[in-house]
């Protein structure tokens, strides 16, 4: 107030609020400028891949247009424009590949990047603000400044970082789990911090934007907006996060593998068209010195093409639709198994991650509180009766009372459930297949203990199980009658507001047939200390004795050794003053508008029992910790609560084995960023630090930074705010989808629709599954290019004609190759995929040896088919079959080799699609394509076709043994180069 020259009773004048919104700006949260088409489209050719193919189709236009005009010019063939436009086929096609795949990155990145404007959707519409001693009640949020005096109440979410003022209620309590990663609601107070660099849990004086009051009312003064808040400094560290984004481990490699080939193919082009230089360039020697130097730009062109033809050929187009297509199947199964992948490299980036940092509250736990054991009194003093309780959620039906007998509840077991019911202001709503709390989530819990206890009216269960008692919950749907029915026998009168001092809450209501009663609900040791009465079993009270007394602290104690929340139960049934009570214009009421009044009013109190609470675990996440354990990949727990809870919940889950000394494993962020920054290395790359608690989002996020570091591929699973800087910045950050925020399910990488952690496992070895499936279609995609490297070569250093242009190789690399390349894509995943540890990041796509073998095999297959293309111009006959009796010419090697030389016939023009005569024209290409694939692939037309060139089915049968047995001898070898391996 001091600072900002504020009186809270008035707030601040016009001109002040001028002044501060010129020195501070306006309460929103910085506009990310997004990237225009151009950009994102420009941004997609930024890859060696596709570098290379854009160079060669660059270079083959302008051979084309040099070609085109030479033609014309020399031949005559402007009349001719179907000529002409063959000779652009090759880099139109080359071109197409490319912009396909350019639109559909821009489709898949122009729908990535959003998790800053779902931070902006946390941030409220509307204030209530004091200023010039008026009250306005629907200030828009962006309009408030520092210094502002903001009334905010329960249910109300926080439009700024603010200070408190002035409670106006005796308590306050808000719900920052989101933020903070606490699993229960804080409770705040004006009282400020005496330590100026406590973190961001123990500024109990101090709200911050975007979470939400559970309970109580305030005054506050703004202390930060827009970017200043910490919701705003989390933006900033999305924003710097994603600048520190790093290419995926297969983006690396395909990388690395694509300036190796730019080297090879840049060698081999050159080399092919220096070993023709004959072709084109000739001279004389005479005296020692060239003369006559003729130069052919015709044939140089010619090589020139060549050389292109050859880094089609060793390219392999098809690489990025074919991976893009095996990723895209990942991405299905994964989501069949409830793994939404955002982005497509994360799938593969799955399989080699080492580290799994994993936020507590919300994904290794429900983040739904729930009662798991309770103690109620025996028969006798000293005797107590203990239950268990199974389920996680909020869902009354998930889970019971271990060895539970509904409708026949004792008296001290009736007054538990009654405190619970009516001592409680949270509700639960059934909405949309989910159960939502408003108010405390330790109430909430309390609420579906007392449905799980059922009621003692033997006469009202029927009624109960319909919902006959709810009241105005429609979309409860029943699910809550018990509480209704208790609610429905009485009538609150009076609310005793917790506060710190006593730290206990009680309400007065009106119950039939009993008057007024004081329930009261609150610290164990607190309760205790004001109990005098003991409700046994048989609904006798005793005298509250200390050795009874003593033993109830003891299994107190018990309970919070395994990071239970514990709430002690009792009542008050003579109420003296209060026993008429009957609401604000009673005598009494004064007594109950001062809170120091409280204590006394809930004293000789009547003791009944003692309630444990927890944020319960996942079921599946104990299984899944130990899956990963099993392939090698290592658990690290971050979170924002307390030590002994995270530990607790640590071992539960089975990070920490039994008796495991956790001295130099588990931290506090502010323990663990104390250490020198070599300690701090050191626990990282050995087995400690497996538990972070009271960590802050900059902690996380620092973490996630020191583990990319040491060498590790990280995975970040979160569901708060607090989590989204560590999942952009995580390599693949994994958002939890029903509880998690927006915000987190924007920065993340991958959405798990169940929440279930064991998830995470599957999809593990979903992308273990899919990198070897890509590994192998890549393999195969290389082979296959060496061998048309190699046919190519030779025949542009034997001079012989060229066996394949451009165009065809294109046509070879995106459909005789890409096709059964996808097809390995399906291969299922082996059934130990995940019974070793993950591989390297610096895997090699294509190892020294393994190159070796495809080399060796590739020039195998380049050899034998240029071998069979010199045969069949050469020679008659091969191997004992005749292959000149369909008429075509025999030439000498040595002319062959001069096919370089001859000119250009003029007039002469072969189609693809026509007939010489043009008797059989199809001017259509698709017909004549699916003409010629329906021949090709269908075994009967097939044969037919072969055959009716010569009248000889047995001829046809025996070119298919010669071809067979070819083949044979190229498997021979790749086996024998195995063998050796």
């Amino acid at each position: 107030m001091h600072q900002y020259g504020v009186n809270i009773a008035y707030g601040l004048g016009d001109v002040e609020v001028e002044k501060h919104r010129e020195k501070y700006g306006w309460n929103e949260l910085d506009k990310e400028k997004s990237k225009p088409l151009w950009k994102l489209l420009m941004e997609q050719f930024d890859d060696t891949l596709v570098k290379i193919l854009l160079v060669a189709a660059m270079v083959s236009f302008v051979l084309a247009v040099f070609e085109d005009t030479t033609d014309t010019v020399a031949n005559g063939l402007e009349d001719n424009p179907s000529a002409q436009v063959s000779a652009y086929v090759e880099p139109f096609v080359i071109l197409s590949i490319l912009i396909l795949n350019a639109l559909v990155g821009v489709w898949q990145e122009s729908n990535a990047e959003s998790a800053l404007q779902a931070l902006k959707e946390l941030q409220p519409d509307g204030a209530r603000v004091v200023r010039d001693d008026h009250r306005i009640f629907d200030l828009p949020a962006r309009e408030l400044v520092p210094g502002d005096v903001v009334d905010l109440r329960v249910g109300d979410k926080i439009p700024a970082d603010i200070r408190i003022a002035k409670l106006t209620t005796s308590t306050l309590r808000v719900e920052q789990s989101s933020l903070t990663g606490e699993s229960t609601a804080v409770l705040k107070t004006c009282a400020s911090s005496s330590f100026d660099d406590i973190d961001i849990q123990g500024k109990e004086c101090m709200l911050f934007a975007g979470t939400t009051i559970v309970h109580g009312c305030c005054l506050g003064i703004v202390t930060s907006i827009g970017m200043a808040t910490e919701i705003g400094h989390i933006q900033a560290q999305i924003q710097s996060a994603a600048k520190e984004e790093q290419d995926t481990p297969l983006k690396k490699k395909l990388d690395k593998f694509a300036q190796i080939l730019t080297k090879f193919i840049g060698a081999i082009c050159f080399l092919v068209w220096i070993i023709n230089y004959r072709h084109f360039l000739t001279c004389e020697m005479v005296n020692g010195w060239p003369s006559n130097i003729a130069f052919s730009v015709g044939k140089c062109t010619y090589y020139l093409k060549i050389a292109v033809a050859l880094a089609v050929a060793a390219i392999p187009e098809g690489l990025p639709a074919v991976i893009t297509t095996c990723l895209a199947l990942g991405t299905r199964k994964m989501a069949r198994k409830n793994a939404i992948v955002r982005k497509l490299p994360s799938v593969e980036t799955l399989g080699c991650t080492t580290v799994i940092c994993s936020d507590k509250t919300g994904t290794l736990t429900t983040n739904q509180m729930s009662v798991t054991e309770f103690v109620a009194n025996g028969d006798s003093p000293g005797v107590l009766r203990h239950f268990e309780l199974d389920g996680t959620t909020y869902n009354p039906k998930d889970g019971g009372i271990l060895e539970w007998c509904k409708g026949k509840m004792d008296p001290n077991l009736q007054s538990i459930a009654e405190i619970c019911a009516l001592c409680n202001d949270a509700e639960i709503e059934y909405k949309a297949g989910q159960f939502r709390v408003t108010g405390m989530p330790t109430e909430a819990a309390l609420k579906v203990l007392v449905e799980k206890m059922g009621i003692p009216d033997h006469e009202s269960i029927g009624k109960v199980e319909q919902g006959a008692f709810t009241k105005g919950h429609s979309n409860n749907k029943g699910e809550f009658a018990c509480c209704d029915w208790w609610a429905h026998r009485s009538n609150r009168l009076a609310l005793l507001e917790f506060d710190r001092v006593r730290k206990s809450m009680g309400v007065i209501s009106h119950i039939e047939s009993e008057g007024n009663k004081l329930l009261v609900k609150g610290a164990v040791e607190s309760i205790l200390e004001r109990c005098s009465l003991l409700l046994l079993e048989s609904g006798v009270l005793v005298a509250m004795d200390e050795e009874t007394r003593l033993l109830l602290l003891i299994e107190m104690h018990s309970m919070t050794s395994k990071a239970l929340r514990c709430l002690a139960l009792a009542y008050k049934q003579d109420l003296d003053q209060f026993a008429e009570y009957n609401g604000e214009t009673h005598h009494a009421h004064k007594q109950l508008q001062e809170p120091e009044n409280y204590r006394s009013i809930e004293s000789d109190l009547v003791f009944v029992g003692i309630l444990g609470l927890r944020d319960p675990p996942r079921e599946e996440v104990a299984q899944a910790v130990d899956d990963c354990r099993e392939a090698g990949v290592r658990v690290i727990v971050i979170t924002g609560d307390n030590k002994m809870t995270a530990e607790a919940i640590c071992k539960e889950i089975g990070i920490f084995q039994g008796d495991e000394d956790m001295s130099s494993k588990s931290y506090t962020g502010t323990e663990f960023f104390a250490l020198s920054s070599e300690r701090r290395s050191e626990i990282l790359r050995g087995l400690g630090g497996r538990v972070f608690s009271r960590a802050e989002p900059k902690h996380k996020q620092d973490i996630v930074r020191m583990l990319k570091d040491a060498g590790e591929v990280v995975a970040m699973t979160g569901d708060g705010v607090n989590d989204a800087p560590a999942l952009k910045l995580a390599d693949i950050g994994i958002a939890m989808g029903i509880c998690g925020t927006e915000v987190a399910k924007e920065a993340a990488d991958m959405v798990l629709a169940d929440d279930n952690f064991n998830t995470i496992v599957a999809a593990v070895a979903e992308g273990r599954s899919i990198y070897n499936n890509m590994k192998a279609f890549i393999r195969y995609m290389i082979s296959s290019n060496i061998g048309e490297v190699a046919s190519i070569f030779l025949t542009a250093s034997l001079g012989l004609p060229e066996g394949l242009i451009p165009v065809q190789l294109l046509w070879v690399n995106l459909v005789t190759d890409g096709l059964p390349a996808t097809a390995l894509g399906f291969n299922p995943r082996d059934m130990y995929i995940m019974k070793g540890p993950p591989r390297s990041k610096n895997d090699m796509l294509i190892s020294a040896w393994i190159l070796f073998r495809y080399l060796v095999v590739g020039l195998y297959v380049g050899l034998a088919t240029v071998g069979i293309f010199v045969i069949w111009y050469t020679h008659g006959s091969f191997l004992g079959l005749d292959i000149s009796n369909d008429g075509h010419s025999l030439v000498s090697f040595s002319q062959l080799s001069r096919w370089g030389e001859c000119h250009t016939w003029n007039g002469f023009e072969v189609s693809a699609f026509k007939a010489g005569s043009k008797t059989f024209s199809f001017p259509d290409n698709p017909f004549s394509l699916t003409l010629h694939m329906v021949i090709l692939y269908v075994p009967f037309l097939a044969k037919e076709a072969a055959a009716s060139a010569t009248e000889d089915t047995q001829v046809v049968l025996t070119r298919r043994l010669q071809a067979i047995k070819g083949g044979k001898l190229a498997l021979e070898i790749g086996f024998s180069i195995i063998y050796l391996e």
